[in-house]
């Protein structure tokens, strides 16, 4: 014999007691009366103590502290970027020297999680963050700062307001898009700003709008849907394509940037047509 409480909507009555045995089924648990509510079971709450994922050794924590610390001192040379456009013309160039610095330490820290095996989704978050300040920030400010002088300040506002927000689409785009080991899905923000740096730096003898025009090109460029091939892939063409350029500059630097920065923008559309035709 045992007792067992009924309950009956919120009021509990007088316990009673009923026979129990090998031979009676036994009765329903208490989650299945009606009016009691179920108990919750409570919810293991994952471990997120640690940033880095896997063995917490100090060695892997040291790779990973030099891995965040390239991608700092990205943001940290896009900041120094911005203050030294803002002292003036005669600082941009200075200042486009800091952003072809964020473009190296961009692709060292890419490089180094790779090698070391310390690649985590809050350095892939950090790496976005830090390239929306360099490229997404910075290098419109700098162009701004280039062309201030040369343009209406309207249109030249206009032109980088475009760049900063299409690097944002792009990043956001990229963080929620499956990869491609081949192509970029248009044209990265690392090397739309990187484009924008060396123009800055090798001042393209172009009048105002035509640069203007060839910004607002390159941010369309950035959210655009073309194929645009890889380092590594590029690097397996054949010797002959790089030559080709390494003579020209010994002619015309100017020249020869603009026609490769050109070539590499057409090869989005040539190579989308061409999967279409296929």
């Amino acid at each position: 014999m045992r007792a067992e409480v009924i309950y009956t909507g919120s009021e509990v009555t007088q316990p009673r007691i009923l026979p129990t045995g090998p031979h009676l089924a036994a009765p329903a648990p208490l989650t299945s009366i009606p009016g009691v509510p179920a108990p919750v079971a409570p919810v293991a709450e994952p471990d997120n103590d640690s940033l880095l994922p896997g063995a917490q050794t100090i060695g892997r924590k040291v790779r990973f502290a030099v891995v965040n610390a390239c991608t700092l001192s990205s943001l940290a040379l896009g900041l120094l970027a911005i203050f030294l456009a803002m002292r003036g013309e005669g600082s941009v160039r200075g200042a486009a020297v800091c952003l072809v610095a964020c473009v190296a330490f961009d692709g060292i820290d890419g490089a180094l999680a790779r090698k070391f095996g310390v690649a985590s989704p809050f350095g892939a978050q950090m790496d976005s963050l830090a390239d929306m300040c360099s490229f997404g920030l910075a290098a419109p400010v700098v162009v701004y700062a280039s062309l201030a002088h040369s343009v209406p300040m309207p249109a030249a506002v206009v032109a980088c307001v475009l760049v900063a927000a299409c690097a944002a689409i792009r990043l956001a785009r990229f963080n929620v898009s499956p990869k491609d080991g081949k192509f970029f899905c248009g044209v990265p923000t690392t090397m739309a700003a990187a484009v924008l740096a060396v123009t800055v730096l090798i001042g393209l003898p172009l009048p105002g709008f035509a640069l203007l025009g060839g910004v607002a090109l390159l941010a369309f460029a950035m959210v655009s849907s073309f194929p645009y091939a890889k380092l590594a892939r590029l690097l397996k063409l054949p010797p002959w394509v790089f030559l080709l350029p390494l003579v020209a500059a010994l002619i015309d630097v100017r020249l020869t940037f603009a026609l490769v920065v050109v070539a590499y923008l057409l090869s989005g559309p040539v190579m989308w047509m061409r999967a279409r035709r296929a």
